[in-house]
């Protein structure tokens, strides 16, 4: 069997997956989809991490590799004009993971129809990639303890990239990112006699301001890192002092240090303000994703094999992904796959209720898997 006599039925694949977009640890149909699919392959299946999918095909030798694809949707209501819209109100796939999973599916496919394999492979199929995480439930599971898996592969579809270009760099690709939440206690009274209130807006107008100071004078120039206030909500109506603010954002960073720095800048920061205004300030933080770093070693073997032609090295990105937390355990690489096709008119970004991509970039995907296994030796 070739690659190529895959074709039509990774993009049905990519298709039927298309109309049932469900939210992480929900992906009920999706599930069944991918686990019909296998088992008429003849895969043994196991689940994972609620919704997920694990298959595997034995090596001659214990040590195995993995592929993941992540399977989830996100609340988007869709408006592209695609005949195999979302039959799921308010869900789409907007984030091309219906693409990951159709890639993952046919090179399964392919490599179930091959002689043995020198090493094993274990395809995972993670749920919630895009909240709350499935793929730390998976390493909590110890699945790569079971299979003796020792790297882990994965792409993500990317209209930033023109198509048929693969975009990775060795090194922190994309940020590790958290939440926070603050809540400023204050007092309110009449606008008219402000004197006898602490005004919350006022705290917040400086508590904004002076966080801005956190990067542009604590963190070193040559360290990117983001610090973002989204929401602000607080004040009953123009006449009074507000006393209730809260504020919702974002921090991203590349190393754990500058991450840590910026919350212990935000922590003095609301004690002096504390002082200052005579107010309390508390503030909730949720760690999530770390950064995604690829392997420098797995980087240059890859790039001195068959893919070098299309290989582009790319910029950090201030993005987050949870493909993250298998890097943490083992060496890994996370591809972006070029999507970018203007003459067609696939340049919405994801996220996007318009976002699509040509089909063709599926069968990008499945070569640059199989490219990776000729280049480790795995077949």
């Amino acid at each position: 069997m070739e690659i190529s006599d895959l074709k039509e039925k990774i993009i049905q694949h990519r298709i039927e997956l298309h109309k049932i977009p469900e939210l992480g640890f929900y992906e009920f149909k999706t599930s069944e989809y991918i686990s019909k699919q296998l088992r008429q392959i003849g895969y043994k299946l196991k689940k994972v991490a609620k919704t997920g999918v694990i298959a595997y095909k034995e090596g001659i030798e214990k040590e195995s590799i993995a592929f993941r694809a992540d399977i989830d949707g996100l609340s988007i209501k869709e408006e592209s004009n695609v005949l195999y819209k979302s039959e799921i109100d308010g869900h789409m796939h907007a984030c091309g993971h219906d693409g990951h999973t159709a890639i993952l599916l046919g090179f399964a496919e392919y490599v179930y129809n091959l002689d043995k394999l020198k090493k094993g492979i274990l395809f995972i199929f993670q749920p919630a990639e895009e909240g709350p995480g499935g793929a730390e439930l998976i390493i909590k599971e110890n699945v790569f303890k079971e299979y003796s898996v020792k790297n882990i592969f994965g792409l993500h579809i990317y209209p930033e990239i023109e198509e048929g270009k693969i975009g990775v760099k060795s090194g922190a690709m994309t940020a590790q990112t958290g939440e926070f939440d603050i809540y400023i206690k204050a007092k309110s009274g009449h606008g008219a006699i402000p004197h006898k209130a602490k005004d919350g807006l006022i705290v917040a107008a400086n508590l904004i301001n002076s966080y801005q100071s956190i990067l542009s004078r604590n963190i070193n120039p040559i360290d990117s890192a983001v610090l973002t206030i989204g929401t602000i909500n607080g004040g009953e109506r123009r006449n009074i002092i507000a006393e209730n603010i809260s504020l919702e954002g974002t921090i991203r960073a590349f190393k754990q240090e500058v991450y840590e720095k910026i919350k212990k800048r935000m922590i003095t920061i609301n004690k002096g303000l504390m002082e200052m205004y005579e107010v309390k300030i508390d503030i909730i933080f949720r760690d999530m994703y770390p950064a995604v770093i690829n392997d420098s070693n797995l980087f240059h073997k890859i790039k001195e094999f068959s893919l070098k032609d299309n290989l582009i090295e790319i910029e950090p990105m201030m993005i987050a992904e949870d493909f993250s937390y298998y890097q943490a355990e083992i060496p890994g690489i996370f591809f972006m796959l070029g999507s970018k096709n203007e003459s067609l008119g696939y340049t919405s970004p994801l996220h996007n209720s318009c976002f699509n991509f040509n089909t063709e970039v599926l069968m990008n995907g499945v070569k640059i898997y199989d490219a990776i296994c000729k280049a480790l030796n795995v077949y």
